[in-house]
């Protein structure tokens, strides 16, 4: 296995879904709206987190992609500075490669507000527009995740990494097992089509909306 710009394990088939010239379309203009309401929406989140916990505004990570490929995901910061040298003092309530907390003290009060709304992921349409996200895809998961993958796990990046998807949409924090979220990733890309992935951006809106299984 080799480490450079992506974690390499199995070659694999890209799924149709990454050659789709529609799908791209969609993306670069949701992307483009997307970034329109980011930046109207940066000055007061600046603001507020500027009172509530002083720092960065935005928070990188190292993520995985396509086929494992290494990028780097934007969001608005939720925790407190220097949060990921405490990860290792947090409980994770997942079960699998991921890891999940309902009551993560790392968590600002801000921040609280900006998961329960999604707000956070709003700088991600940056990476949607350079085509290392999608708009619908499969969430991307960390490169110490990825590293313990199984075979069957490497299905699920097939695709785009999406800023929603088929466990976002249909269940959200709620979803706290690894292998069900596999499962529904791989489903996904079964029952892909451009109308789907149109029902799961609305279904997403309307989940952060009533706040149904928000962190």
């Amino acid at each position: 296995m080799r480490y450079s710009n992506s974690i390499q394990f199995l070659p694999q088939p890209s799924h149709s879904s990454v050659k789709s010239i529609t799908k791209r379309i969609i993306d670069i203009l949701g992307a483009i709206v997307g970034l329109a309401i980011t930046a109207i929406l940066t000055i007061p989140i600046a603001i507020a987190t500027f009172f509530d916990d002083p720092g960065p505004l935005f928070y990188s990570q190292i993520r995985c992609g396509l086929n494992g490929r290494t990028f780097r995901m934007w969001k608005f910061r939720s925790m407190i500075v220097g949060a990921d040298k405490l990860k290792h003092l947090v409980k994770n309530e997942a079960t699998g490669y991921i890891f999940k907390s309902t009551e993560d003290p790392r968590i600002t009060r801000v921040g609280k507000f900006l998961r329960r709304t999604s707000l956070d992921e709003f700088p991600q349409f940056w990476n949607v527009l350079r085509g290392e996200m999608s708009l619908v895809g499969t969430r991307p998961p960390t490169p110490d995740e990825v590293i313990r993958y199984q075979i069957h796990h490497w299905q699920r990046l097939r695709v785009k990494p999406g800023m929603t998807g088929e466990w976002q949409a249909n269940g959200r924090s709620s979803i706290t097992d690894f292998e069900k979220i596999v499962s529904m990733d791989i489903d996904y890309q079964r029952k892909w089509s451009i109308m789907y992935d149109l029902s799961l951006i609305f279904k997403t809106i309307w989940v952060v909306i009533k706040k149904h299984g928000a962190c």
